[in-house]
Formats: structure tokens, sequence, C-alpha cells
């Protein structure tokens, strides 16, 4: 499923044969910060979003494949920002001078599928910039949001309607994703919290199960139509158990850098209701969380419904990522073992 990104924001995907990276560009900045859960993380300026530290806002966030090796794809999404002038004014908003673009990044292991030499460096990632800086889409009106379906979906054909219209989350940094023993991709939703959105764009590459071996059905969409359970079982997966589920939560809310720390956190709470289990020592699970606003703070209840609606968006995100999901690099999909309903 396909949705805009939030006004102040915008996506590009580099997607290589057997690997690729994804860029969110926010230019006129967005307040961030972050949330490491995994035991094998691979990061590039999370040190910098901790509330206590300097600055507040970055330019782009980069999900890339490749292992630690694509952590260079960040460099030219610097490139491409410098280029356009984007990035933090070293003398000050309103003195000419050198820009400094802020890209924090985070990397999935992926190189066991396809070739491993096959990975985003700096030309990738300034492909995938130029993708989102050429959409114009950063001050566009906000799009409508989108409930995911299963929290609370009754157990309907209508649940599963979405996916008759044939759309490859395996794209970017989502091109080679695994998840347990299915292939995984890039997933997106978007969810309301009172007058502001929500939204998740995440790389479901987990080594834990997003299917209940004993029933087939998703953890994150037990509503769905299932796997077969028996196919299931007996797939092999993956002979090495190095993964990482990585991605990005936006709102339009005006966070502070405090507040944004606590709707990545509480983002996990989707994740691990998506992937059993969550936050291995096998994974790097790493979560980002943007804002657009102005950074005066929400209230504490505002907060709150902020942080349900972010937990419920990756979910949903992941539960997008794998059922979009194509089969192949020897693996299945959630649409090659998919049992319709009749």
């Amino acid at each position: 499923m396909h949705i805009n990104p939030l006004p102040g924001i915008a996506i590009g995907h580099t997607t290589l044969e057997s690997s690729g990276c994804t860029v969110l560009v926010c230019p006129k900045g967005a307040i961030a910060a972050v949330d490491v859960r995994g035991g094998g993380p691979g990061t590039r300026e999370t040190d910098l979003l901790e509330a206590h530290n300097t600055v507040e806002r970055v330019h782009a966030i980069a999900l890339c494949g490749g292992s630690a090796f694509g952590l260079q794809a960040a460099g030219g999404v610097m490139r491409e920002l410098e280029a356009a002038g984007i990035g933090f004014a070293v003398l000050g908003p309103d003195r000419p001078g050198p820009v400094v673009p802020i890209v924090p990044a985070a990397v999935i292991f992926d190189l066991l599928l396809g070739d491993a030499h096959c990975r985003p460096g700096e030309d990738a990632g300034a492909s995938a910039c130029r993708e989102a800086l050429a959409q114009q889409l950063f001050d566009a009106p906000a799009p409508p949001s989108t409930q995911p379906k299963g929290l609370n979906a009754p157990k309907d054909k209508a649940a599963n309607s979405q996916h008759e219209t044939h759309y490859s989350s395996n794209i970017g940094a989502g091109m080679a994703a695994s998840a347990g023993k299915l292939r995984g991709g890039f997933g997106s939703a978007s969810v309301q919290a009172g007058s502001w959105q929500v939204q998740a764009h995440i790389v479901a590459n987990p080594v834990g199960h997003v299917v209940d071996p004993s029933t087939g059905r998703l953890w994150g969409a037990p509503w769905m139509d299932p796997v077969d359970p028996v196919a299931y079982g007996q797939l092999a997966g993956l002979e090495s158990k190095l993964n990482t589920t990585i991605g990005v939560i936006t709102t339009d809310a005006p966070l502070t850098k405090a507040q944004a720390k606590r709707l990545a956190m509480v983002g996990h709470d989707g994740l691990a209701r998506a992937i059993r289990p969550a936050h291995s020592p096998l994974d790097g699970d790493t979560l980002f969380a943007l804002s657009t606003g102005d950074g005066s703070g929400v209230s504490t209840e505002a907060l709150l419904s902020l942080s349900m609606a972010a937990a419920d968006a990756v979910q949903a995100a992941i539960v997008q990522a794998v059922v979009n999901a194509d089969a192949g690099f020897g693996l299945e999909s959630y649409r090659s073992l998919r049992c319709k309903a009749s």
C-alpha cells in the first residue's frame, strides 16, 4: 500500500539487484530522536539525537541494506543535500557559509541474499536523495490518514481486499529483506491521532517470525488470510540468523526532542506485536522518530495518544512489508503461501 509522506518529508529509493537504500529527506529539518533495541545495531549519528545533545533537527534519515558497508550511502545523501544548500548553517541562518547536512542512518544485514558485494554506497544514497528531492511534495496538503485494518478489524473478506492489487514491497532497503522464513520488505502505514498524523516507514528484516507457526496467521494481523502452516513449517529459512528491522516514525505534531524519543521508544511496542521474538541479540532493531512541527511540545495526554498511534503504525507497516513482498532469493513469501478465504 502506497501512502504519501507527511508535508515536509519526501521518500526516495535506490533499488539494486540484491540490496538498496531508502532515504527520508526533510529539507527544512525535523526534530529527531532514535531508540535502539536490538543486540547488533549498525548505525550512524545516533548519539547526536540524544536529548542532552545540541543539534535538534536532521535533514534526512538513511535506511540501508548492505550491513555496515551500507552506512557509506549516507555520505552520498550528504553530498546531494549540501549541493542543494540544505543542512546545518555553520555561521547561522542569516549569514552565508558552509552547511553540514545532518544524516543519521541505520542498516540491515542482507548480505546472504544475492550477491554479498552488491550493497549501497555513496552513489546509491545520492540517487535516493535526488529522487526524494525531485518529488516536490514537501509542502503539499496532508494526505488522508489510513487507519490500519487490524486494530480491531473484523475477520472478513474486506480485511484482505487491499492485497488484491499487486504492489511489491521489495524496493530500496527492502529489496533483499527477509522476515523469519519469509521474504520481508519495506512497508508504510499512517494513523490519525487527534488532529495529527503518525506514519511509520519500516524495513522489515527480522530474525524472528512474523507468522505464528501453529496457525499460519500473521502475528501483527491475525484476522488476515493465513499462510499454509504445513508448508510454512517445512521451510528451511536462512542459514545465518543475522537480520534487523529498522524504520522511521514521522508526525506533524510539534514534539520536543525528548517527546520524539518517547515516540521512538513506544514504536517498538508495535514491532514486538508483529515479530516474535523481537529485539534479539542477532537483530539491530532501530527506530527513528521525526517531527515536522515547531518543537514547542504537546501535552502529556496528547503524547499518550501519539504513542498509541506510533505503535499501531509500526505494527501495520511491518504487516504491509510482509504481505506485499514477492518470493525471491530462494525465499517464499506471504503471497506465495497465502490460503485465500473462500
